[in-house]
């Protein structure tokens, strides 16, 4: 019975990527064999990092295969289960999303409560970006009370939870950028910021500069190239950048230039990190302890943005790249 749809690596983009890139198969539902399960996919995420999996590079990632399902973050039911500890009816996270079922081995998933939070908040809030917010801001820009943080891409899944937590941990003052006037105004009206800035509307060093003119102490970037030239102007001494995503430059077909300044690294002797939350997992039920409970009561407000349809994955994921989303982008593929 054909019943089941993957989304497979057509192509390599060259620049942006376009539905060619993409095929869309229908097949036959997977069997679970002996320690496996059978699950019905719900919701899966689409994120950045994905644009670098698509590139036949080594990174700290695997390339998806040219013909194969891609994958990332999934929430989904369980239909089939020959495991001691799941029943038909659990829901479980787990990383074989762009596909409608899944088999998964016993060690590729975790149980979630869809009663305990909803189940979207599995792959953002609660998720990966959320505890890339959370170790990013804390242990790799070493956040201190008193600092003024600056957040670029302060609209999507990560800034918009590294400004918040910033804000409630004691920041001095938060600015955000983004994309569109909208964007802005959710920034402050809606989390809280104090500053936000449309990147579109002028260089960003001049807006960074009106919206903070005694500098920042953090910079968490998501964006990168002109956004990180800016920043570096703008941070003030012993100043932290963490550096999570370089999103403006994920579609380049030729090598990005560096920051004209980095010069200003030695004089204020900035300390810039690079961030993979792979490597603070351990934070896991830290931040899961911390962040629940200011989800639940409202002090932390989240956003998503939903695109129906396993078919729609591929335009779920272009428009990402390219701002369509408040919050976190994510694909409903079934109720």
């Amino acid at each position: 019975m054909t019943a089941a749809t993957e989304i497979r690596l057509a192509s390599r983009p060259e620049g942006v990527p376009t539905h060619e890139n993409f095929e869309i198969v229908d097949t036959e539902i997977p069997a679970p064999g002996e320690g496996q399960i059978l699950v019905r996919n719900l919701i899966m995420s689409v994120d950045p990092a994905m644009r670098g999996r698509m590139r036949d590079v080594k990174s700290y990632a695997p390339p998806f295969q040219v013909g194969e399902v891609m994958s990332g973050g999934a929430v989904g039911e369980v239909v089939e289960s020959h495991v001691d500890d799941v029943k038909p009816g659990d829901h479980v996270l787990h990383q074989a999303g762009w596909r409608t079922h899944a088999v998964l081995d016993a060690k590729r998933y975790v149980k979630v409560d869809a009663s305990a939070a909803p189940l979207s908040t599995y792959l953002g809030v609660l998720g990966m970006p959320g505890l890339t917010a959370y170790a990013g801001l804390l242990e790799s820009a070493e956040f201190k009370p008193g600092d003024t943080v600056f957040v670029s891409g302060a609209a999507g899944a990560v800034g918009s939870l590294v400004g918040q937590l910033a804000k409630l941990k004691g920041a001095k003052r938060v600015i955000g950028s983004a994309g569109s006037a909208e964007k802005v105004r959710h920034l402050i009206d809606d989390l809280g910021f104090d500053a936000a800035f449309n990147y579109k509307d002028g260089p960003v060093a001049e807006q960074l500069h009106q919206a903070a003119p005694e500098g920042i102490d953090v910079y968490f970037d998501n964006v990168g190239g002109e956004h990180l030239e800016a920043a570096i102007d703008a941070i003030n001494l012993h100043g932290r950048i963490a550096v999570c995503g370089m999103i403006s430059q994920y579609n380049a077909t030729e090598p990005t230039p560096a920051p004209r300044n980095l010069a200003q690294i030695i004089a204020k002797r900035i300390t810039i990190r690079g961030l993979l939350v792979l490597d603070h997992w351990g934070l896991q039920q830290q931040f899961v302890t911390e962040v629940a409970p200011l989800v639940n009561s409202g002090e932390i407000k989240y956003t998503e943005t939903f695109v129906d349809g396993i078919r729609n994955a591929p335009d779920a994921f272009i428009g990402l790249l390219s701002g369509a989303n408040t919050g976190k982008m994510l694909v409903r593929i079934a109720d």
